[in-house]
């Protein structure tokens, strides 16, 4: 996927009014079959699989022993025995390897990310760009559900899922079959303002939607609490990687938190720069950018707890001068 095609500001733009179309094709897909499928799911996951009903989506996380992150995921349930996991592009070949390890015996297991292609139409117009090209009709589809159907004659999985924080479908094909779907959603959405938008313009509407990035908000040294992810993990249940080390930490309290901020005076924050409080640094930025829904610059960060409440006053350091931020809530834009 190309960093921009017309331009960020101009795709962001379109995603939040009308409609993008993205290329995630090297996001991965894990798929579990079997007797064994549901058990090994319910291992491997911090969100509850066994109540998925089939046609629905759920996300969740793989975790370490630690309590520390090996990916976030998406749960997809087409049957009694038969799942899959989209995963993260970086993190393909290290979760299939993690998946393999602690699945059962009596599952099967496939990496089918080379053999699937998949495309993010995103957007408020999205569902009626679809509606001309795809059956089952997607407009009915609810959020986080799915169904197999066709789109433009071929076939594919019609998802109600994204990562912008606007309303949208991710659409799982065959690998062969990607461009002329590509094609056919850019021809028909021509007239409501579909736009093909790229990598740069993912990042800020993810940004803004407060959405975590594998490598930035998390990775296998950090926790699901830690990255205010905790609704994902179903603690009561147990029984996951990782349950007992996120037990402890929430009883006990996790060293930091991951924070939003936008900046009160004129840079913008990126990845690394350091965040102070009263002149002594207490944390970094993971994510940062401007924001062209909000006309400011926005991030993210992790702080000790202390730091956390919403209107505490922080600096980022940026070239060298503290620039005035405070901590705001999240998501930034919309409903992540």
């Amino acid at each position: 996927m190309p960093v921009q095609y017309a331009g960020i500001l101009a795709e962001h733009r379109a995603v939040r009014e009308h409609a993008g179309l993205f290329d995630v094709s090297h996001m991965g897909q894990i798929h579990l079959r079997g007797a064994g499928a549901l058990a090994s799911l319910e291992r491997l996951v911090t969100c509850p699989v066994a109540s998925l009903r089939h046609g629905q989506v759920r996300y969740g996380l793989l975790c370490h022993e630690s309590g520390g992150t090996v990916d976030d995921v998406t749960v997809y349930r087409s049957a009694d025995d038969a799942f899959f996991l989209c995963v993260n592009a970086s993190n393909i070949e290290k979760d299939y390897r993690h998946v393999v390890r602690h699945a059962r015996s009596d599952a099967e297991v496939r990496n089918r990310s080379d053999e699937t292609g998949l495309l993010a139409l995103q957007g408020p117009a999205s569902a009626e760009v679809l509606a001309a090209l795809a059956e089952p009709d997607p407009r009915g589809l609810r959020r986080f559900h799915f169904a197999e159907g066709r789109i433009a004659g071929r076939p594919a999985l019609i998802s109600r899922t994204g990562y912008t924080g606007s309303d949208g479908f991710e659409l799982y094909c065959a690998a062969a079959d990607t461009p002329a779907l590509w094609d056919a959603l850019l021809e028909a959405g021509a007239g409501a303002g579909l736009v093909p938008a790229g990598l740069g313009a993912r990042d800020t509407l993810r940004l803004e939607a407060a959405l975590p990035l594998y490598g930035h908000e998390l990775d296998d040294d950090t926790s699901p609490l830690e990255a205010g992810l905790a609704r994902f993990v179903d603690l009561a249940r147990g029984g996951f990687l990782g349950a007992e080390a996120l037990r402890v930490q929430q009883r006990d309290g996790t060293p930091r938190r991951l924070v939003g901020f936008e900046l009160e005076g004129r840079g913008v924050a990126r990845a690394g720069h350091a965040l102070a409080h009263d002149g002594r640094e207490i944390g970094r930025v993971t994510s940062g950018a401007p924001s062209p829904t909000l006309g400011k610059s926005i991030g993210l960060g992790y702080v000790p707890p202390a730091f956390a409440a919403i209107g505490t006053r922080l600096a980022v350091t940026i070239r060298g001068q503290a620039i005035a931020a405070r901590v705001v809530s999240t998501p930034f834009v919309g409903k992540a």
